[in-house]
């Protein structure tokens, strides 16, 4: 039986991030895999499934919260800085390779959606990162904005931006919106159903709720994940797409994948953003376990 714990370590800054360790049985010192989630979501939001199937096929598998959510410490809540989050997942990198579990040369990372944008940026950044699945990456925050946004609603946006960045400057806190909303009325990230279905999931009692800050749209729409893809090599890279993304759009993931270097895999998925998770999980899932069993496990087997 797959073992799951409670575990923290410090983030950068010293802010405390939580999160699960699963550890399979036995006692050998095992490859391993860190995760964490997309824009504005907890370990929650269908990552368990996702690490008992890695822990599963034998791999030490960490989630953590990102800071300002869920079982994460961080202030203010529900604030997204894309660089610190980076930042935080060389930590939990650097916590998971003093584990007594885990063999430290023999690490993988496993992102997803606005994580699945870091996974690009620490395996071309940081080389203990042996192996990096990406799953439905954000590309470039620029185009996901700039489609996402009619050119009649772009103005106002535009200024909601400036002025809550102008009121911080002058001490006020930073305005919220929420993260899902079918009401055009209500500012929201995100208003198709199946992102509403996917966020409003039952979350077990998890610490979330429904807003985030509008800076970290903000700080979203200038982030650029994508120009780091051919900087990856020769770490192995494997990035799962979905056929229908409109959130970070098929298109821009596909032109970033025939940027990045071999080794490479693309692994194509039917569906939406959020199939991945659900309807398409044994397929996303099981390349996942595949290319980190190849390139993890395979490796060491082969004596490298």
């Amino acid at each position: 039986m797959v073992s799951r714990t409670d575990i923290q370590f410090a983030g950068e800054g010293g802010v405390t991030l939580r999160g699960w360790l699963f550890v399979p049985p036995g006692n050998e010192r095992r490859a391993a895999i860190s995760m964490c989630h997309g824009f504005a979501g907890v370990k929650e939001h269908g990552l368990e499934r996702f690490a008992t199937a890695f822990a599963q096929a034998g791999f030490v598998v960490l989630v953590h919260d990102h800071r300002n959510f869920g079982a994460s410490e961080g202030e203010p809540r529900q604030d997204i800085d894309p660089w610190a989050q980076i930042a935080d997942w060389r930590r939990a990198i650097t916590w998971l390779e003093a584990r007594p579990e885990v063999d430290p040369d023999r690490i993988g990372i496993w992102g997803t959606s606005f994580s699945g944008g870091h996974a690009l940026v620490l395996a071309a950044t940081d080389r203990r990162v042996k192996c990096v699945v990406s799953q439905l990456p954000t590309i470039s925050g620029f185009e996901q904005i700039r489609r996402r946004v009619s050119p009649d609603a772009m103005p106002g946006f535009l200024a909601s931006l400036t002025d809550d960045l102008r009121e911080q400057h002058h001490g006020s806190p930073p305005r919220r919106q929420q993260v899902v909303s079918a009401d055009a009325n209500v500012p929201a990230a995100y208003r198709s159903p199946e992102a509403i279905a996917f966020y409003m999931r039952e979350l077990n009692g998890a610490s979330w709720n429904n807003t985030v800050t509008i800076r970290s749209s903000f700080a979203a729409s200038m982030y650029e994940p994508g120009t780091w893809v051919s900087r990856i090599s020769p770490t192995p890279l494997m990035m799962i797409v979905a056929r229908d993304d409109r959130v970070t759009m098929t298109d821009l993931e596909l032109e970033a994948y025939e940027r990045a270097l071999e080794p490479k895999r693309l692994v194509l998925v039917p569906g939406n953003h959020f199939d991945p998770y659900d309807a398409a999980f044994d397929l996303s899932s099981g390349a996942a376990v595949s290319w980190f069993r190849e390139h993890l496990v395979g490796s060491a087997a082969r004596g490298a």
